[in-house]
């Protein structure tokens, strides 16, 4: 045998099957490229996520109001729920009744029914005092028709059947809304030259009718020229329209795509967690965001509306109503926001969620011990438990999840319900898993026997 033999040419007849055993400078070189690779391979999953948390962040508030847009629209009952309280708040119903009062006395020619009586005690031979008193009557009088007038209206406006006939008739011009956020000039709702005018036709002929009947014909002369309220006065209308119309396209799928992306964010980052906590508190600012834009387009708006058009009162109470819902939807995606990015930081290794979660140990250790002291074991199902925690709790919250996703419009309240739910059932469960008590000695046969 010969140690310094050279090793075999390639095609002497050598076994083919020999492996090369790598000199210390193959390996240093070797270690070295797979570093380089997994660096590389780190640094492009981290700018991808990054590109995809930056698509997620531009995306949250503009699928927020796409979808409220689309559902406003789309969904009668979600129209009718967002109109409804305006039939109801004072301010509107204040503008309402001034707007019809003033119509009416306004076709009510006092000054001719004075001027008849002056007449008619001067044919008579009445004193000329007595004349220049009937005379005197029409301030009095139009006042008391005034007053009459607004009292009827006031009935007519306050009262249930009212609200009852505004829900049928937005329910019944709910397609009228579409057209007017279209451009078309249909329906109750409408855009005429830079303005969102209402029709209130129904209420007026209601209004005609009970004036009528109470011995005022004049009211039956109301012209139909005067049967709107400007809800809205913009130069932007177009715009505004051309944008909710894009908005009401991508209604149904911008969210569906803006989870997509933060969920691809998430998995492609390098450290899942840490992009996860990333990802809530971006979206979490981006809400804050949407907040400050609502109210300061509320104070736009409100600046845009002359007094003479609608008092600033009607005007706020319009604005609030209409985007009530919007603003929900806004503060719950934060709550939801702030939740996840907590619960992401409390599976971490920071020290205050060390602390928290050893806390929660403890606490449901000695609950389970308890339990088991009092002979309230719960056995195998227990040490089951305790074997697949992580695979439990993962269960639990996916669970809690896909509640939030299949609940119809979630509120604040009830994202509060869910997650108070889902800490309950973590905290039961994990005092079950405590109280399992000490294995069993047919269990401890079982073990030894599996072990090899």
């Amino acid at each position: 045998m010969n140690p310094a033999a050279p090793p075999d040419p390639p095609h002497s007849g050598g076994s083919p099957d020999a492996k090369h055993v790598m000199t210390a400078e193959e390996r240093a070189e070797y270690e070295r490229l797979r570093r380089h690779a997994a660096v590389r391979h780190r640094r492009t999953r981290r700018a991808g996520s990054s590109v995809l948390l930056l698509l997620t962040l531009v995306l949250a508030p503009l699928a927020v109001v796409a979808a409220w847009v689309h559902d406003t629209v789309s969904d009668t009952d979600r129209y009718v729920a967002t109109v409804a309280p305006l039939a109801s708040a004072p301010p509107v119903q204040d503008v309402l009744i001034n707007r019809l009062t003033d119509r009416v006395v306004d076709n009510v020619d006092v000054q001719a029914v004075t001027d008849s009586l002056a007449r008619t005690l001067q044919d008579a031979g009445a004193p000329p005092r007595v004349i220049a008193g009937a005379e005197s009557l029409e301030g009095p009088l139009r006042n008391a028709v005034r007053t009459v007038v607004d009292r009827t209206v006031t009935g007519v406006i306050t009262s249930d059947a009212f609200q009852q006939v505004w829900e049928g008739a937005n329910r019944r011009s709910h397609a009228a809304v579409m057209n007017m956020l279209t451009g078309d000039r249909e329906g109750a709702v409408e855009a005429v030259n830079g303005t969102v005018q209402l029709d209130v036709g129904a209420v007026v002929d209601q209004v005609q009718q009970r004036l009528v009947d109470a011995g005022f014909e004049k009211a039956a002369a109301i012209p139909d020229t005067d049967r709107t309220v400007t809800l809205f006065e913009t130069e932007q209308l177009g715009k505004a329209q051309d944008a909710m119309r894009l908005l009401d396209i991508v209604g149904t799928w911008l969210p569906v795509l803006t989870v997509v992306l933060a969920a691809l964010a998430v998995w492609c980052a390098p450290a899942h967690r840490v992009m996860l906590m990333i990802t809530a508190t971006g979206v979490g600012v981006m809400m804050v965001g949407l907040l400050v834009v609502l109210a300061l387009v509320r104070r736009v708006y409100l600046d845009s509306v002359p007094p003479q058009a609608l008092p600033a009162d009607a005007a706020a109470t319009i604005y609030d109503t209409f985007v009530r819902f919007l603003r929900d939807s806004t503060l719950t995606l934060l709550v939801v926001s702030v939740i996840t990015a907590l619960v992401a930081y409390l599976y971490g290794p920071g020290r205050l969620a060390r602390g928290v979660r050893r806390v929660a140990d403890r606490g449901t250790t000695a609950t389970g011990r308890t339990m088991e002291n009092a002979g309230m074991r719960t056995g195998a199902v227990g040490r089951r438990l305790a074997d697949h925690r992580q695979w439990i709790t993962a269960g639990v919250l996916a669970a809690a999840v896909l509640t939030l996703v299949l609940w119809n419009h979630p509120t604040v309240g009830a994202v509060a319900l869910v997650v108070g739910v889902a800490l309950v059932v973590l905290i039961i469960l994990a005092i079950l898993a405590s109280a399992a008590g000490p294995v069993g000695l047919a269990a401890d046969q079982a073990g030894q026997r599996a072990v090899p």
